[in-house]
């Protein structure tokens, strides 16, 4: 266990008491923003919020990002608001205090399907978007590119659950993810035919994600 994740959970078992249901971390240990945690608790109100704003030093410090701080009825109700968001949590969550409140749940195909269009049509704006921002200047282009990787990979594996094979009928192939992750430390004189490449394959990986709805 991650030496913060005992700070945390001694805190917030002090704060909220028995209203402390559930406590689980989830996500890498070595996140850049420090180990990741859910709180799942009876009820949570401003007095809560108050006493644990003064600790939230002390986390970063010790290595934990801020808490995510829900109650049980919050997160069963917005599963399906937030079904790549809690689906990551609930695939690798370690239990730290409590029950397992999350065992056995899952996020519904339907839900994951809109989560991963949503993510997708994003991707595709967020790109369309940067490139216009980047005035066409062939470097700004390579970092647009560069940057977008880490986004590209996790849409990949959100698809992943639901179709093994979308990104490749999509044309997203393995080299082509290499060379968005070195658009920057390669030299590229022109980036705009990668960029286009990039764009087609993630508009047609959308439309893929959207024909599973009907």
């Amino acid at each position: 266990m991650h030496p913060a994740l005992r700070i945390v959970a001694a805190d917030l078992q002090r704060i909220f008491g028995a209203r402390l249901q559930s406590l689980v971390a989830y996500g890498p240990d070595d996140h850049p923003d420090g180990v990741h945690t859910l709180a799942l608790v009876e009820r949570l109100d401003f007095q809560d919020l108050t006493a644990c704003a003064p600790r939230n030093s002390d986390w970063q410090r010790a290595g934990a990002a801020v808490p995510l701080l829900l109650s049980r009825e919050e997160f069963l109700r917005t599963l399906d608001v937030f079904p790549l968001e809690y689906g990551g949590i609930i695939g690798s969550h370690q239990l730290i205090a409590g029950q397992d409140v999350l065992g056995g749940m899952r996020v519904s195909d339907a839900d994951l399907r809109r989560g991963c269009e949503l993510q997708a049509k994003s991707h595709l704006i967020h790109l369309r978007e940067g490139y216009l921002e980047t005035l066409g200047d062939p470097a700004r282009a390579a970092r647009l590119i560069a940057a977008s990787a880490p986004a590209l990979r996790s849409l990949m594996d959100n698809i992943l659950q639901l179709d093994g094979e979308a990104a490749a009928r999509a044309g997203l192939t393995p080299e082509l993810v290499r060379e968005v992750a070195a658009a920057s430390a390669t030299y590229i004189a022109d980036p705009s035919p990668l960029l286009a490449r990039y764009l087609s394959a993630v508009e047609r990986l959308w439309q893929e994600v959207d024909r599973w709805r009907s």
